[in-house]
C-alpha cells in the first residue's frame, strides 16, 4: 500500500493529534506520545498502514537536521541559575540506572540466562546507540535469537514508561504548587524574564534566529565528528551559552515560531520505531521482554527513590528523572509540556511550573540516553 507524502503526513499527524486530544480530556493521564505509538502499531498490524509508512512522508530523512536544531532549543530552556540545582537530577539518573543494572542481571539472570538479561539492559538504560551495541554484539556471538528482546523492549518502553512517569510527575506539581507562594512565583518569572529576548533586535528576526539555531546544530554535528562527543551534548551546550550570553532567547525555536513543525516530524519519526514489530514476536518473546522491562523499571524506581532521598529532593520529583532512561528525547519534553498544562488553570502556573520540570528531566535524560547508556551496554555486553 503506498500513499501520496502530503497523505500519509496529514494521516500522522491525525494520529498525534487524537493522542492529544486523548491526553487533555485525561488531564495527561494518557500521554500524548503513548497513544500515538501504540494507535499506529495497531493500524499496521490490522493492515491500514504498510510498515514503511513513516518513510512515505519523507520525514525520516529529516531526523539528522531536525534532533540538533531541537537540542540547541532545549539548551536554551537553561539558565545558569538552573543549572547549578541540577547537579542533583545526575545524581538520582545514575542511581536509577545502577538500581535497573544490578536488578536486571541478577535476578534476569535468575529467571532467565546472563546473555538474555543483558541483551535487555542495554534499551532499558536508553538510547538508540545502546540498541545498536546490543545488536551488533549478538549477532557477533551468534545469538541472533535473542536481538528481537532489546528491540521489543526499546519498542515498549516509552509507551510502558510513561503513565508511570506522568504519575509521578502530576503527584510532585501538586505538591510543587501547593507550597509554592506567590513571591516565589513572581521571582521565578522575574527570572525568566531576563531570558526572554535576544541581547540585539536583529535577533528577534524569525529567520535569523532559526539560521542561527540550525548553525550551531549544523556545528555540533560536525565536532562530532572528529570527536568522541556525542553531537546531542555539543548541541545542549551551545544552546546553554546562546541563552545565557542572549545571543538567542529563552525557548528559541518558539520565538522563531518553528518548534510546533519540528517537535511534529521528529514524532513521526519517534513512532516509527513500532513499525517493525510484528504479533508473532510479541507473542514468542513476551515472557522475556515483559520481565526484563519490569524488572528493569522496578530498579529505576528504587534507584530514583534512593537517589532523591540522598540530594534532598521530593521523591515524585526525582523519580521521573531516574525514569527518562524509558523516554529520552523528547517525550520527556513532551510529558513535561503535558502535566504543566493539565495540572495549572493559568498561563503563569503554567510556565512557572513547566520551568521546574523540565530541566531536570533534559538534563536526566542526557545522563542516561546520551552518555550513561553507551557506557552499560558496552560493557555489559562485554561480559558475554
Amino acid at each position: 500500500m503506498t500513499f501520496e507524502p502530503i497523505v500519509a503526513t496529514f494521516l500522522l499527524l491525525l494520529i498525534l493529534t487524537i493522542g492529544e486530544l486523548i491526553s487533555i480530556v485525561t488531564h495527561a493521564r494518557v500521554p500524548m506520545l503513548m497513544t500515538a505509538m501504540v494507535l499506529y502499531l495497531l493500524l499496521v498490524w490490522s493492515g491500514l498502514f504498510p510498515e514503511d509508512m513513516t518513510e512515505q512522508t519523507l520525514i525520516p530523512s529529516l531526523a539528522t537536521v531536525l534532533i540538533p536544531a531541537l537540542i540547541v532549543h532545549m539548551g536554551t530552556l537553561m539558565s545558569y541559575d538552573i543549572l547549578k540545582k541540577q547537579w542533583r537530577a545526575v545524581v538520582i539518573a545514575l542511581f536509577g540506572l545502577v538500581g535497573a543494572l544490578a536488578l536486571v542481571l541478577s535476578v534476569g539472570t535468575l529467571i532467565f540466562d546472563f546473555a538474555t538479561a543483558a541483551s535487555g539492559i542495554g534499551p532499558i538504560s536508553g538510547g538508540v546507540i545502546a540498541l545498536l551495541i546490543t545488536t551488533e554484539r549478538l549477532t557477533e556471538l551468534g545469538l541472533t535469537s535473542l536481538i528481537v528482546i532489546p528491540v521489543m523492549i526499546a519498542a515498549f518502553q516509552s509507551p510502558v514508561g510513561m503513565p508511570i512517569t506522568i504519575y509521578f510527575m502530576r503527584k510532585y506539581s501538586r505538591y510543587f504548587l501547593k507550597y509554592k507562594t506567590e513571591s516565589d512565583i513572581l521571582q521565578d518569572l522575574e527570572e525568566k524574564n531576563r531570558y526572554e529576548y535576544a541581547r540585539f533586535n536583529i535577533l528577534k528576526n524569525n529567520l535569523v534566529l532559526l539560521t542561527i539555531i540550525f548553525a550551531f546544530g549544523a556545528l555540533a554535528t560536525l565536532l562530532s565528528n572528529f570527536t568522541p562527543i556525542h553531537y546531542t551534548l555539543y548541541s545542549l551546550l551551545f544552546g546553554i551559552i546562546l541563552v545565557n550570553t542572549r545571543v538567542l532567547p529563552k525557548a528559541a525555536l518558539e520565538k522563531a515560531n518553528s518548534f510546533s513543525f519540528l517537535m511534529a516530524a521528529l514524532m513521526i519519526v519517534i513512532i516509527n520505531t513500532m513499525g517493525g514489530i510484528t504479533p508473532g514476536d510479541v507473542v514468542k518473546h513476551f515472557p522475556a521482554v515483559v520481565l526484563i522491562l519490569a524488572i528493569g523499571i522496578v530498579g529505576l524506581l528504587l534507584g530514583g527513590f534512593i537517589g532523591s532521598k540522598l540530594v534532598g529532593w521530593h521523591y515524585a520529583k526525582g523519580i521521573p528523572v531516574a525514569l527518562t532512561a524509558l523516554l529520552g528525547f523528547p517525550a520527556d519534553y513532551i510529558l513535561c509540556e503535558e502535566v504543566s498544562r493539565s495540572e495549572t488553570n493559568n498561563d503563569t502556573d503554567q510556565e512557572v511550573l513547566f520551568d521546574e520540570l523540565v530541566s531536570p528531566m533534559v538534563i536526566g535524560g542526557f545522563v542516561t540516553v546520551t552518555v550513561a547508556s553507551v557506557i552499560i551496554a558496552s560493557f555489559v555486553m562485554g561480559l558475554i
